[in-house]
């Protein structure tokens, strides 16, 4: 019995190799925004001297749209749609810091079952609330820097929103997935999906303000294949992010 089950798994390996490199591909993109460039608003710390201290001649802006002045946009959650084989989940948590009373990262991805921390780095008391429409809902407070607050979700959400209730100014969006082939563009607008199954999907895209757009993307095994999204500044998103009519710094 010993020697069946040894020459079954030997046989296996061969298989897992093919379907982590030779069967994958790698998607590279761009997200731009075509249209005027928005500002964002200063955020007004003042309103918890703590926050104020922490941040004492900083010039802190609500970054409801970063953009470079050729519109490379960053903060865009990316994500793959279709009937594409599973993974296992990674034993890394994702992580969200609460320091100088902002959310940092603003925009991450998840996948169901694979845990997200949120911690508190002031020395200030902050509420963690997500509001889902998925049954992820949570709401605790931290009362004091250095405390964790551990997380799984239980259904796909694309996106889960969370909130500071003390600090209303305070957002987060999580993009909560079952599959692996996620990304979020950086502050070139840039992205990148590695090792992805070739076949042909749907590539989703999804901006704060802009909400989500969509392309199918074709993979091929061994090599890259560029696709790119642009907004135009006039789509709207489902979360409610007031117009902006300063100029942006």
């Amino acid at each position: 019995m010993r020697r069946v089950v040894f020459a079954l798994f030997v046989c296996l390996i061969p298989t897992a190799r093919a379907f982590t490199q030779a069967n994958t591909g790698t998607i590279k993109g761009h997200v731009r925004l075509s249209g005027k460039l928005p500002g964002n608003p200063i955020i007004r710390m003042g309103m918890d001297p703590m926050c104020a201290k922490i941040n004492a001649g900083k010039r802190i802006l609500q970054e409801y749209v970063v953009a470079t002045v050729d519109g490379s946009l960053a903060n865009v959650f990316v994500r793959l749609q279709g009937n594409i084989p599973q993974t296992p989940i990674s034993s890394q948590p994702v992580v969200i810091d609460q320091r100088g009373c902002v959310y940092a990262p603003r925009v991450v991805g998840v996948r169901v079952g694979q845990v997200l921390q949120i911690k508190n780095s002031d020395a200030l008391t902050h509420n963690v609330h997500g509001l889902s429409g998925k049954d992820n809902s949570f709401n605790v407070g931290q009362s004091a820097a250095g405390m964790v607050y551990q997380w799984k979700a239980k259904n796909e959400e694309v996106m889960l929103h969370v909130k500071c209730d003390i600090h209303n100014w305070m957002n987060a969006y999580i993009g909560v997935v079952t599959n692996p082939y996620f990304a979020v563009s950086d502050t070139t607008g840039t992205f990148q999906i590695d090792k992805v199954p070739a076949g042909t999907y749907t590539l989703q895209a999804w901006h704060e303000r802009f909400g989500p757009t969509m392309k199918t993307v074709t993979v091929k095994a061994g090599a890259v294949t560029t696709i790119d999204f642009t907004y135009t500044g006039n789509e709207k998103s489902m979360f409610a992010v007031p117009e902006i009519h300063v100029a942006a710094d």
